[in-house]
């Protein structure tokens, strides 16, 4: 057989290449196609927690930790203060957008929310919240638990505008957010450590997923059955808990993000647990900690610039009420990974979103194995 002349090599090196780049754009199509069509179709969201998803309950409540004033939301849409704990945007809203379900999630405390509002979902959360009882005691925030008494309200509204078979079905097709764990081991064993007392890292951190469990299984006693949970943030990254520790360098407090990571591998395993005992439920481990633990270590990578500092103030440990409209603010908020000394700014919350688009959703798949009577 003769060897290919210089021409037909060429020939075929351009077939082959052609048909490299033609199967490469396939097998992109298929996947995007296959995204599209495997994203579960919730009919509505539904969201407990603490400040990390609080869209303003807590300005219809007398606490102290309330973001209904300025520079919060800043960057908004209408520049305005929702109270939402970061200058515009959270996580809530961004995956609720992904959904197609509404651009904003609105707080259930809200007295004007309409009919639509209502049907389609809202927000339960309390800045200043957690598992533990104890945690809302300073803050007089409405407490994880204390949540599910605010939603059996809108359950009797829901069930006024949609008659009880449909309410149910909105609730069966809803996307449930839990969001809550941090301000626990912040205010009651790192900082303020009243917990201490009683238990260890290892009892506290199952003590706070007993609380969780309970509430899940009430939940879903009410009719929910798509539960994403969150696990704990990397607590000793946060600009309040660098400068508390008086941390060389600004780093990140190592012990309490180890704890983080501990208690986030023992709540996976646990909410697959929970999912086996509940019917027809799925029960989803919900990761923040990778997505925001490589923005800190690499930000470069994702366009940011300040990690260890909020953009607030000093940044060192304004929040709430010390970040207000007279504390002066970094010029670009897209530059900093924290808004204030605690909370995430909206640049950060929608690559989390982001993330969680691309390696949770896909994991609600309704195949379930009960019926509404």
């Amino acid at each position: 057989m003769p060897y290919p002349t210089c021409h037909e090599r060429l020939v075929m090196a351009y077939t082959f290449y052609y048909y490299f780049i033609l199967m490469h754009f396939c097998i992109i199509i298929v996947a995007a196609t296959s995204n599209a069509l495997t994203r579960p179709k919730f009919s509505s969201i539904l969201v407990f927690g603490d400040s990390t998803v609080d869209t303003g309950n807590n300005n219809y409540i007398i606490t102290v930790a309330k973001g209904n004033h300025l520079p919060y939301g800043r960057d908004f849409p209408g520049h305005v203060p929702t109270g939402r704990f970061s200058n515009g945007k959270l996580i809530p809203d961004f995956l609720a957008s992904y959904l197609n379900i509404k651009d904003t999630v609105p707080p259930f405390l809200d007295p004007n929310l309409s009919n639509e509002q209502l049907l389609t979902g809202v927000s339960f959360a309390s800045a200043g919240s957690g598992f533990d009882e104890l945690t809302t005691l300073a803050s007089n925030a409405i407490s994880v638990s204390n949540q599910i008494e605010l939603f059996e309200v809108y359950l009797s509204k829901l069930k006024g505008i949609a008659g009880g078979n449909k309410a149910k079905q909105i609730l069966g097709d809803a996307f449930v957010i839990v969001s809550a764990g941090t301000n626990d081991f912040i205010l009651n064993f790192y900082d303020l450590p009243s917990r201490k007392l009683e238990f260890n890292i290892t009892a506290y951190q199952d003590f706070l997923q007993n609380n969780l469990q309970t509430f899940i299984k009430r939940l879903y006693d009410l009719g929910c059955r798509n539960f994403a949970v969150t696990g704990l943030p990397p607590i000793g990254c946060l600009p309040f808990q660098i400068t508390l520790k008086f941390e060389k360098d600004r780093k990140c407090v190592e012990d309490e993000n180890l704890d983080a990571k501990v208690y986030n591998r023992k709540l996976e395993k646990r909410l697959l647990g929970i999912q086996a005992m509940l019917r027809g439920s799925r029960v989803v481990y919900t990761e923040i900690y990778d997505p925001l633990i490589d923005i800190i270590n690499r930000p470069e990578k994702y366009g940011f610039a300040k990690t260890n500092v909020g953009c607030c103030g000093s940044g060192l440990l304004e929040v709430a009420p010390s970040c207000n409209a007279i504390t002066p603010t970094c010029d670009d908020a897209s530059k900093y990974v924290f808004w204030d000394s605690v909370h995430p700014t909206e640049a950060v919350y929608q690559h989390i979103a982001k993330y969680i688009e691309m390696e949770v959703l896909f994991k609600f798949q309704f195949h379930r194995d009960y019926t509404y009577k």
